[in-house]
């Protein structure tokens, strides 16, 4: 039997904790600063049991963050399969609104990632990092190219281009809702969910239309 198989045998309760705890210290104390004694301290279990699930720190880590990344993703299928016949403005102002719903309801995942961009101690960060935006530029290229065909798009929009740059508007967007300092003061962080809604749908006209007068 397999690591993956021993951990995919536990009870559902008990998987959950693991990953909780686990995401918990990965995500305050970053990779390097996380200790498995900790970890298997606040879980009550020997380390070996730790060890004979994921096989190292490294493996525990890469097995959080794959387990959190299968969530974002899980998320972001259904705001896609819901909103197929909504055009592409709709579809965005909803993806934005699921991940902003995403990080309250999970914010050690968020914090995870917010880590794992910072934190060049994490083995395989760089694979891992560009395994979670290639599948955010490709969603997102997905929703335009849905929109060519139905010719919501100009001819002369360049997806690829436009496609990177919604996913950087997106992805700081959301950030601003988690990290203080990358709020500059506007009401982002922690904010009512309502301004967030506002925020969504001028963020999503603006980069739909752009600001130049016409």
């Amino acid at each position: 039997m397999t690591a993956a198989e021993r951990f995919h045998n536990l009870p559902e309760e008990k998987k959950e904790r693991i990953l909780s705890v686990a995401s918990d210290e990965f995500s305050r104390k970053g990779y390097a600063g996380a200790s498995i004694n900790s970890i298997v301290g606040q879980l009550g279990i020997a380390k070996g049991s730790l060890f004979q699930y994921f096989g190292t720190k490294d493996g525990l880590f890469r097995f959080v963050f794959s387990h959190a990344l299968e969530r974002v993703k899980d998320n972001l299928r259904v705001v896609r399969d819901n909103a197929s016949r909504k055009d592409l403005s709709s579809r965005l102002q909803d993806t934005l609104l699921a991940g902003a719903w995403f990080i309250r309801k999970h914010p050690l995942l968020y914090r995870l990632y917010l880590q794992l961009l910072t934190d060049d101690t994490i083995p395989f960060r760089n694979d891992m990092l560009l395994a979670l935006r290639q599948y955010s530029f490709e969603y997102i290229r997905s929703l335009l190219d849905d929109a060519r065909r139905r010719g919501e798009l100009a001819d002369h929009v360049e997806l690829n281009r436009a496609a990177f740059m919604l996913d950087a508007v997106m992805d700081r967007f959301l950030q601003a809702q988690a990290v203080p300092h990358m709020d500059a003061g506007l009401g982002l962080f922690d904010g009512d969910i309502s301004d967030i809604r506002a925020w969504i749908q001028d963020l999503v006209r603006m980069m739909l239309s752009g600001v130049e007068k016409s």
